[in-house]
């Protein structure tokens, strides 16, 4: 057994009181170190500023052109400006370094961030807030023929004026106008038109999308995969509401409207089948106002039906869809005139929602601008990923509340027009 070696209580103290008296010496070797490192990156940051015509050669930021100021991006790309966010972020988590000052101009500017970037991240540059917009209206089929109106302001709602008319028999139109036939010195019976509410209120639509470290290196892949991917899926979704929706939590459309009209099948109809007697009476009972502005929306299931389709005539038939040289030309891509549009969001074939005819200028929208964007490190932090968030707010529905009676009291008609399942 080993006898442990006995310290000198003085040799003991002596070496204690060195290493107090080196460790203020040590620590501040080490943090003049680390401050020559982090000045080193600022001054290489500064460096490509500078070369990049973002700063003056004195450090200040350096305005761009009074010419392009309203119209020329602060950044090369997206993927840049995704790079330069995550950065400021980096940078408030560690206690220090240089930030981009293109954001701070940003925030300044526009007034929208969370003010420090660890609580929340800078928003992202209008410029391409808009660009995902305008691909937004490119991708929504359906969206982008509905006029809307922006609101401003702390609104976040609407109720809009509208005419209360369900019938165009005398008495009704206008909800209650009527003029007379008189004789001279007559009178007549004072009437007035009928009002009612359309209420709108902004409905919230997101997208959340995650890219590593890794990722965000990839300057120009990355930005387009993120602005391409937000733009397409909420063009989607809001496609499919104009067709779907519910009105609740989200817009109300046209399958769910109480204006739209459900021609019936025919007598005897066979299930998952579109025949010219359904066309032809899809486009009677379409609003004879809305005729210069509807589309045909259908679900490509149909499209086999459309170009067997075909009208009796004697013992013999005429094709309905189809152009006078056959499959061998390509199709018209009408009915009665106006433009059939294959879109995902309709019923497959068979159910109602298959075929639509629609004039969706006849949709009451509001929304507040464009789409928003912001971006966080904090959400995955542990996986070194940044989160970015897409959000929008619209409301949209129908003008008309309900179905019209037409003035010789025949079959109700309205500018959103379904065919009725045929199982």
């Amino acid at each position: 057994m080993t006898t442990p070696a006995v310290v000198d209580p003085v040799i003991q103290a002596q070496a204690t009181a060195m290493a107090e008296a080196l460790l203020p010496q040590l620590d501040a070797r080490v943090a003049a170190r680390l401050d020559a490192q982090a000045a080193m990156q600022d001054e290489h940051f500064k460096e490509q500023l500078i070369a990049a015509g973002v700063l003056r050669e004195d450090g200040t930021p350096q305005p761009p052109p009074a010419d392009t100021q309203a119209t020329k991006p602060l950044f090369a790309s997206f993927g840049d400006q995704l790079q330069a966010i995550r950065q400021a972020a980096v940078t408030a988590r560690t206690g220090g370094g240089m930030v981009d000052p293109r954001l701070a101009q940003i925030m300044a500017a526009t007034g929208m961030s969370e003010g420090v970037p660890a609580d929340g991240g800078f928003l992202l540059q209008d410029t391409y807030v808009d660009s995902i917009f305008q691909r937004v209206n490119d991708t929504g089929i359906l969206f982008s023929r509905i006029p809307r109106f922006a609101l401003g302001g702390n609104s976040n709602s609407i109720k809009m004026p509208a005419i209360d008319e369900t019938s165009r028999a005398d008495g009704s139109r206008w909800g209650g106008v009527q003029a007379y036939w008189v004789a001279e010195g007559g009178t007549v019976t004072a009437t007035k038109p009928a009002f009612q509410r359309i209420s709108l209120e902004l409905n919230k639509l997101m997208a959340t999308s995650y890219a590593t470290s890794e990722q965000l290196d990839d300057t120009p892949v990355i930005g387009g995969l993120v602005e391409r991917g937000f733009a397409e899926e909420m063009g989607f979704k809001l496609d499919d509401a104009c067709i779907n929706g519910t009105g609740v939590g989200q817009p109300l459309g046209i399958l769910n409207a109480a204006a739209t009209v459900s021609v019936a099948k025919e007598t005897g109809q066979a299930a998952a089948t579109i025949v010219a007697e359904n066309v032809i009476k899809i486009w009677s009972r379409l609003s004879a106002r809305s005729r210069g502005n509807a589309v045909w929306y259908i679900s490509q299931d149909i499209e086999p039906q459309l170009f067997t389709m075909a009208l009796s005539v004697g013992t013999g038939g005429v094709p309905v869809y189809m152009p006078a040289n056959g499959l061998s030309g390509s199709p018209y891509g009408t009915l009665f005139g106006r433009p059939v549009v294959p879109i995902e969001q309709c019923a497959t074939l068979g159910t109602v929602g298959d075929i639509i005819l629609a004039d969706l200028t006849q949709y009451w929208a509001i929304d507040k601008g464009g789409v928003n964007q912001a971006s966080s490190i904090h959400v995955q932090f542990l996986t070194d990923e940044t989160a970015f968030r897409a959000t929008y707010r619209a409301d949209y529905r129908p003008m008309w509340t309900s179905a019209l009676t037409p003035f010789n009291a025949g079959s109700t008609v309205s500018p959103f027009v379904t065919l009725a399942t045929r199982a």
